[in-house]
């Protein structure tokens, strides 16, 4: 009777995801990084990427949709819902007239507020991909007392939101995903800036101080 074949000890073990995992146990392969990250990481790791146009370019063109206007927060998300078109087709319908056409769902959108001179919040979503605006519209969820907050912090915002986010890429060496203007619990006025890093897709984000550009917070989201 023939013996069976010797087993080579440096053979790995080939796991059901294409990954194989070496004598010592460590996984190798095309999936072994991917399969690493959490959800949230690898989200980022997915739409970060494919978004063309900077959260400074795209604040720029959101601001210029209001007259007067000022940000007070940018977010990098994805088109969904009632704000993307189900085939992204350049013959979809825009949402105002004049706007560009909606992108199809998933793809990298800018959601941002402008608020004017009197606290009126517009939002204002910007393609991540083209740069153009394809949604603009008033929020009409404010109250007298909303905008009066809006215009309020927006006076002693004696830092601009690119400022603060100079602040804090010189900190960390990422790509800003998102830029808001809020209170601390301390009640101090505050620039929110999230920097993405690209490797370990980490999410840090700064608290810098709307009136003298200090860091007040740092807080690193490894989830």
């Amino acid at each position: 009777m023939a013996a069976a074949a010797p087993t080579s000890p440096s053979a790995g073990t080939a796991s059901p995801t294409g990954a194989t995992t070496s004598p010592s146990g460590t996984a190798t392969g095309p999936s072994a990084t991917s399969t690493s990250l959490t959800d949230d990481r690898a989200e980022r790791e997915a739409l970060v990427p494919k978004a063309k146009v900077t959260w400074d370019k795209a604040a720029d063109t959101a601001v210029k949709e209001v007259s007067g206007g000022k940000l007070t927060e940018i977010e990098l998300t994805r088109a969904s819902g009632e704000n993307a078109s189900p085939t992204g087709s350049p013959t979809g319908s825009p949402t105002e007239t004049g706007a560009a056409p909606t992108p199809s769902a998933g793809s990298p959108v800018w959601a941002a507020e402008v608020a004017a001179s009197d606290g009126t919040v517009h939002e204002v979503h910007v393609d991540a991909v083209t740069g153009k605006v394809f949604r603009s519209r008033t929020d009409s969820d404010q109250s007298a007392d909303d905008k009066s907050e809006i215009a309020d912090r927006l006076s002693r915002a004696d830092r601009t939101p690119e400022q603060a986010a100079k602040v804090a890429t010189d900190k960390t060496d990422g790509t800003v995903t998102a830029v808001k203007l809020d209170e601390n619990d301390d009640q101090r006025l505050v620039w929110m800036v999230d920097v993405v890093t690209t490797g370990d897709w980490n999410k840090t984000i700064y608290a810098v101080d709307a009136g003298n550009g200090k860091i007040l917070g740092e807080d690193v989201d490894r989830d």
